[in-house]
């Protein structure tokens, strides 16, 4: 099912990162990490973005992301069932209910934004209906490798009552999906190993690299800089 890295790659990253997520993960609390939207040219045409938040995440916590994307001109969404708490037997059939919404405002297919967790959703999305989507954009998750390259595997399976390798629905993580998808990844990240996140040729069309932690994804200029070129390239 999953492709494994050599063996320099298929490990959690160290020790010294993990702290530093920890630190991130204090000024979150604290509403340091989410702001107002960045200074960006209004570029967009309009189209519709659905951003996906991580494990144990909720829309509160990209709401700088999806700021910015509405400040660049395209029309931006949260996901809308509260935290993520991971994958559910009906987890796509609940993003299609959310697309069918989101058509009622903004017609044509839509674009995927997802971070870690809400990343691996949105391409397995993708390949459920890829008529219903235009690209994927991931931020950090962990599609590729051993499925156990990282630092939050065991609280995962505590919380969302499933080995990480086995979800109630059939995947493929590494596959990608029959459209444009592009990886956005650090080797700074804390919680993920970052070659699981970047992925190999034939797994994602592109891979972008940038240099915050994986909480850091959500509201890094430079990453949120990063989205913004995915979506519009």
């Amino acid at each position: 099912m999953f492709k494994p890295f050599a063996p320099a790659d298929a490990s959690a990253p160290p020790i010294g990162l993990l702290l530093g997520e920890v630190r991130v993960l204090s000024d979150w609390r604290r509403g340091g990490r989410i702001g107002p939207a960045l200074r960006v040219p209004r570029e967009g045409d309009g189209r519709a973005v659905l951003v996906l938040p991580g494990f144990f995440a909720s829309d509160r916590a990209m709401v700088r992301l999806r700021r910015t994307i509405r400040a660049a001109g395209y029309t931006s969404y949260g996901w809308g069932p509260g935290r993520n708490f991971g994958v559910k037997s009906d987890t796509l059939a609940r993003i299609d209910a959310r697309i069918d919404r989101i058509e009622q405002d903004v017609s044509g297919p839509v674009t995927l934004v997802g971070w870690s967790l809400g990343g691996l959703m949105a391409r397995e999305y993708a390949k459920y209906a890829p008529h219903r989507v235009e690209k994927v954009i991931t931020l950090g998750s962990p599609f590729s490798g051993d499925p156990r390259a990282n630092h939050a595997w065991r609280v995962y399976e505590l919380v969302a009552r499933h080995p990480v390798d086995a979800p109630p629905i059939a995947v493929c993580m590494s596959e990608k999906p029959p459209v444009h998808t592009t990886a956005i990844w650090s080797r700074n990240d804390g919680l993920i190993a970052p070659a699981s996140a970047r992925g190999e040729e034939g797994e994602r069309d592109d891979a972008v690299e940038v240099k915050c932690g994986h909480l850091g994804f959500p509201s890094d200029e430079m990453a949120i800089r990063a989205v913004l070129a995915a979506i519009q390239n």
